[in-house]
């Protein structure tokens, strides 16, 4: 709960120094286009914290998100596939990858590091290699599916601002991980082989199975995203499409209180954390012209957040040799 409080208090105070640095920032359209940004890159940092509660990482976010962002116009507009067909599609690689990824950690032993870094360049060269390298897109086609991410929801007690509906899919999201995290036998288990496997598979949890649902569930909002953001932006091009979304999503992760030793983590705290990394990409874009100092901020809140968490672990050691 305090990092928490200290996030979201950091939040506030970002945002109050860039309204007071731009006066466009307050504004409808400003607010709506934060919205909807947090909206998206939160449901991919909700995927990436459950690997990082059980203690893993997960850096072929960014290429899953490319892949299927990529995917599924090519499939509706170069092979003529229907719009559920290719939904379907999107959802079975989705959970395939997940599945891969947890089945060569769990059964071959190998560092999730290694595995899902080698997923960042396999699906990303997947997806340059179907496309041929070329720009796909919906074109003025497939406008209802495009509302998905595009629509918005006008709200009567506020004039002049409407509710981007990409917001609607991260509060369905985030209820269902934070009921499952933590009102569920699973989101115990998760959490206790994030503590300490070893003694999580002594007290009887298949942590394999555990660690296999973590990285399908984050391959599997992270093919979600894909979809939500390529129907945002209406074209994709496979070569940049979603690069670096990976470390947005863990710098998310790890603000909001998600412990990359695993074992700790709350989803409010995931959203609060994706909001403040939007809310500092709007800040740089609004009141500096370095925008090329983005990931060097980003950087930077990733070190900050695993300092933090060091020194808090060992404060509680110092204070648990005490008693």
């Amino acid at each position: 709960m305090r990092k928490i409080l200290g996030i979201s208090a950091l939040l506030l105070v970002v945002c109050v120094v860039t309204a007071l640095l731009s006066g466009s920032f307050l504004s409808a359209y400003n607010i709506e286009n934060l919205i909807r940004r947090t909206a998206l890159f939160g449901i991919i940092s909700i995927g990436v914290s459950f690997v990082i509660v059980t203690g893993g990482i997960d850096l072929s976010v960014g290429s899953v998100v490319c892949l299927v962002g990529c995917g599924v116009p090519w499939l509706l507009t170069t092979h003529g596939w229907s719009v559920p067909s290719a939904l379907a599609m999107a959802v079975v690689v989705s959970v395939a990858v997940g599945l891969f990824h947890g089945l060569l950690i769990t059964r071959l032993g190998l560092p999730p590091f290694v595995v899902t870094l080698c997923g960042l360049l396999l699906y990303r060269g997947v997806a340059r290699g179907f496309t041929r390298d070329q720009t796909v897109g919906f074109g003025s086609d497939f406008k209802s599916l495009r509302s998905l991410a595009t629509g918005e929801i006008s709200l009567p007690f506020i004039s002049g601002f409407s509710l981007p509906v990409p917001w609607l899919f991260l509060v369905v999201v985030a209820g269902v991980a934070a009921v499952f995290l933590n009102r569920t036998v699973y989101g115990r288990h998760l959490l206790a082989l994030g503590c300490n496997e070893q003694a999580a598979r002594f007290s009887g949890i298949n942590t394999g199975r555990m660690t296999v649902l973590a990285y399908v569930i984050s391959s599997f909002l992270a093919g979600l995203g894909g979809l939500l953001f390529v129907l945002d932006v209406n074209s994709a091009q496979p070569v940049d499409f979603g690069n670096f979304y990976e470390l947005y999503a863990i710098a998310a992760a790890v603000l909001g209180g998600c412990s990359l030793r695993g074992g700790e983590g709350t989803i409010t705290g995931v959203i609060v954390g994706a909001a403040l990394m939007q809310v500092l990409r709007n800040m740089i874009t609004l009141v500096t012209t370095h925008n090329n100092v983005e990931f060097a901020i980003i950087g930077a809140v990733i070190l900050a957040g695993v300092i933090a968490d060091e020194l808090v672990r060992r404060l509680g050691a110092r204070r648990q040799k005490t008693v």
